[in-house]
């Protein structure tokens, strides 16, 4: 089968799309033909062993696992002797292991496709939406009538917490750049900030929840934007930095401050589960979340779709496609 990989770290020049064997499926695995998958930061880290905070579980000096990918949809080829829940044929996205190739294994995080979706949409939920699910439901413990500020609203986590908020019936003010505000209304945002304009933490508003995908601003503008008694959460943030990356921010903010008064500030990394790909699956087929999708790419150009998401200017999801065997 055809399959990206790369065999030492770096940027997208040392991706390569190779023959290599198919993935034999594991007795509680489930083998999928892939038909599209989506590029998350999540990649470009391990494609490029940075920060180096990623590399105990990446391999030190190379990769020890070549292939990437999280993010897939496709079709079942086969199943495991253990698993009853999916059937070969079965349509179904989730996330597994080396998933830009024509197939890919999953194990616990797989279950049937959105009928409302394309196999390109469905890719582009996994990662991003459970980030943006988790960050608001676990960690903001939102509620109705709250007002939610979502900074990154046009990014791929961002998008879906958009509108996982308004589903939740909070009033939601989005940050985004201009050429975004637009699509970021069109979504479900009841209030646009495009931050070349307005600085959101000086403009006077207090927000019950945050959810920042990008961590720009110091602690103390983040702080000052908060309601009394609200909570901020960092679901990610720029990668620069060779060692901690996103982290740097997040350390920043678990340091006490005598002026955080009742304000909760939580760092937070999400994980993948099924039940929150399930509560996706009733929100989508309900009509409440839409994918957004800035461009598709051919399995071969792959190296592209990474470098486009890792210079971390995205509108929304990048796919890579992969056609029918």
């Amino acid at each position: 089968m055809k399959a990206i990989i790369h065999q030492k770290y770096g940027e997208s020049e040392v991706v390569e799309l190779k023959e290599i064997d198919k993935p034999v499926v594991g007795d509680d695995e489930v083998l999928v033909s892939v038909r599209a998958a989506s590029v998350n930061p999540y990649d470009w880290h391990f494609l490029t062993g940075t920060p180096y905070l990623v590399r105990p579980t990446s391999g030190w000096f190379k990769p020890k696992v070549q292939r990437l990918g999280v993010d897939f949809a496709g079709h079942v080829e086969a199943v495991g002797k253990n698993r009853t829940d999916l059937q070969p044929g079965d349509e179904v996205f989730g996330m597994g292991d080396g998933a830009f190739a024509q197939y890919a294994t999953a194990r616990k995080t797989v279950i049937k496709k959105p009928t409302k979706l394309t196999f390109e949409q469905a890719a582009a939920v996994p990662m991003a939406a459970v980030t943006a699910l988790q960050g608001l439901r676990v960690k903001g413990q939102i509620r109705a009538g709250q007002r939610v500020l979502i900074i990154g609203a046009s990014g791929g986590v961002g998008t879906f917490a958009v509108q996982i908020a308004k589903s939740y019936g909070a009033e939601v003010t989005g940050v985004c750049s201009t050429r975004n505000v637009e699509m970021v209304r069109s979504i479900g945002a009841d209030h646009v900030i495009d931050y070349t304009k307005e600085d959101f933490s000086r403009n006077g508003q207090q927000y019950d929840l945050i959810l920042d995908t990008a961590a720009h601003r110091s602690v103390a503008d983040r702080r000052r934007a908060l309601s009394p008694n609200g909570i901020y959460v960092l679901v990610g943030g720029h990668s620069n930095g060779r060692w901690l990356g996103p982290m740097t921010g997040m350390l920043k903010m678990m340091l006490p401050s005598p002026r955080a008064g009742s304000k909760k500030m939580l760092p937070f990394l999400a994980t993948g589960n099924k039940d929150d790909l399930i509560v996706l699956q009733e929100m989508i087929e309900a009509g409440k979340i839409i994918p957004v999708i800035e461009g598709c790419y051919p399995l071969e150009e792959a190296p592209q779709a990474l470098a486009h998401v890792g210079q971390e200017h995205g509108r929304g999801k990048t796919i890579i496609t992969v056609p029918a065997k």
